[in-house]
């Protein structure tokens, strides 16, 4: 299989141009294959590994919203708390969007009707004068909160949806009121210890070890450069600024690790499933397409139910997914977003359909 695996990326690096891509997936049976192809550094000629690093972007999100729904089952939280119990001491609360009716599995499942800082004209300006700043007090969450303050709401709570990386900001500054630590350190401690998810850390400091070159548009709306790496490992933007709404490092083989006991609620004690998986509607034009508590729910694949996440940030892209009907999950990063954050290719989406197919008729004839 890993042949064929390897022959269909070659078609799609030969298609779209990428630099290189690692893959993972395990199967029912928790065995686990790694590949990997192309470069992690074009002008160096590296070759990319299957130990190669890069930023999850979003996929962090799945890690929130499992200590949210982690908390709420110890009793630490409650999803169906008003925001305000938590933030409702900050001078700028007020000025939040909703702040009155406000829950906290709103903000996880992006129904709170806050906009999104990073897709904000007044960020995107702000950003391409400010990102050669190194100045991490710069980025903290209370700056980036900022944005959305005093804008009307998108709808009321509950009513609508609207993907916002500022609600998963503010669920961070929750999550360190409630366990009086630090995110990083709860995800640590929680999930990445316990699961031995040893290529994943914070992406919280400039130097990241391991993390191949990315590279992104010339046309890139932060008027970043194109390759987003001074040299490997060091980054030349600061990446504190994502925190909770993804934050983390990661390579293709964890990824896969954490879906596959995410989604078959190993992840944590007790019974957490149907708190993760309570899901609100996306698009009425995709009317089999959810979203829970940091997971995006796709009732309709041509492969049954797929949970999962997705994250696209410049320079990089990755994809998680977990096909519930065959217990196979698959991830895969590759060192562009060139084409991927504008939606201008199918890159991500063509991938996922192309291994999956691969993985699944191979399973499927092993079985019989």
């Amino acid at each position: 299989m890993s042949h064929k695996l390897k022959h269909e990326i070659e078609l799609l690096k030969k298609k779209y141009n990428f630099p290189g891509v690692t893959v993972a997936y395990i199967l029912p049976d928790n065995t686990i294959e790694t590949l990997a192809i192309g470069l992690s550094d074009l002008e160096k000629k590296s070759k990319m590994t299957v130990n190669s690093k890069m930023l999850a972007a979003s996929i962090g999100k799945s890690f929130v919203g499992a200590l949210v729904v982690n908390l709420d089952k110890e009793g630490k939280i409650k999803l169906d708390d008003y925001l305000s119990k938590w933030l409702g001491h900050y001078k700028w609360f007020s000025r939040l969007p909703n702040y009155k009716t406000i829950k906290l599995h709103h903000l996880l499942t992006h129904s709170s009707g806050i906009s999104d800082h990073v897709h904000m004209e007044s960020f995107s300006l702000w950003y391409k004068e400010n990102w050669k700043n190194k100045n991490k007090d710069n980025f903290k969450p209370e700056f980036l909160i900022g944005f959305v303050l005093d804008q009307k709401p998108l709808f009321e709570p509950g009513k609508g949806w609207y993907y916002s990386d500022t609600g998963y900001i503010l669920l961070g500054l929750v999550i360190e009121k409630a366990t009086k630590s630090t995110y990083y350190k709860e995800v640590e401690n929680r999930f990445l210890k316990p699961l031995n998810l040893t290529m994943t850390f914070p992406s919280d400091k400039l130097i990241l070890p391991g993390l191949v070159a990315g590279y992104t548009s010339a046309y890139n709306t932060f008027g970043l450069p194109v390759k987003t790496t001074i040299k490997p490992g060091e980054i030349i933007w600061n990446p504190i600024m994502e925190w909770t709404g993804g934050g983390l490092i990661s390579n293709s083989k964890d990824l896969a690790i954490w879906a596959k006991h995410l989604y078959e609620g190993r992840a944590m004690k007790g019974s957490y499933l149907d708190e993760l998986l309570k899901s609100v509607p996306v698009d009425k034009e995709k009317p089999g397409l959810y979203y829970g508590a940091g997971v995006v729910i796709d009732r309709d694949n041509s492969f049954g139910m797929v949970l999962g996440h997705g994250g696209v940030i410049p320079g990089y892209s990755s994809s998680m997914r977990y096909y519930c009907k065959y217990k196979i999950a698959i991830a895969f990063q590759i060192n562009t977003d060139i084409g991927v954050w504008d939606h201008s290719t199918n890159l991500v989406s063509e991938m996922e359909k192309r291994l999956a197919k691969i993985i699944i008729k191979y399973l499927n004839t092993k079985i019989c």
